[in-house]
């Protein structure tokens, strides 16, 4: 089975993800999603970062209705920083049977040549890469390795839905109905 895997903070998940994730689903290149809830970034500060299984119930209740997609908990008991190389690396030894690809957004790709053993990543793993707003062009060259998989362009971010939320707007439509739900009933990013 050929597993896409989307790693994010989901800080929290929103329809920008849950559109790159049906968009990958319905391309030809994988047979099921699973959403890699990142307990820290290593490039990324962890100020405003909810606990991960605050972020890990928010991607299960966004994804509940859809049989193709999944949830991995595998980072929480990694040492952290964690990088993806070691994840993929882990995954492929717990799951032999599966065939793992990288979805990542164009502005990843540009900076993909500084990723701790991006070429190992390379050499054992596809890359699915999304269109992102403002990506440059990467500094790594383009093998049939990767693959371009046509998205629409979105501009939304989890910072916007954080600030929408402690300013008390709405965040009605840019976050599934559930996870708002969810989000209001646990008092978060207040």
């Amino acid at each position: 089975m050929r597993v896409g895997l989307f790693f994010g903070s989901f800080n929290p998940v929103h329809i920008g993800h849950m559109i790159i994730a049906q968009t990958m689903i319905e391309s030809e290149h994988i047979d099921e999603l699973w959403f890699v809830v990142s307990p820290q970034n290593p490039f990324k500060k962890n100020k405003n970062l909810l606990h991960e299984f605050d972020r890990l119930d928010m991607v299960d209740v966004a994804i509940s209705e859809n049989p193709k997609f999944r949830t991995s908990d595998i980072e929480f008991n990694l040492p952290k920083p964690n990088y993806t190389a070691h994840t993929l690396a882990v995954l492929s030894e717990k799951h032999p049977e599966k065939q793992f690809s990288l979805i990542i957004g164009g502005d990843n790709l540009a900076s993909f040549h500084k990723w701790k053993n991006h070429k190992a990543i390379l050499d054992h793993h596809e890359l699915l890469i999304y269109p992102r707003p403002d990506s440059k062009q990467p500094e790594i060259e383009i093998t049939d390795r990767m693959h371009f998989v046509d998205s629409p362009l979105l501009h939304i971010s989890a910072t916007f839905i954080r600030s929408k939320i402690k300013n008390g707007h709405s965040i009605k439509y840019l976050v599934p109905t559930e996870v708002e739900e969810y989000i209001v009933r646990k008092k978060f990013y207040q």
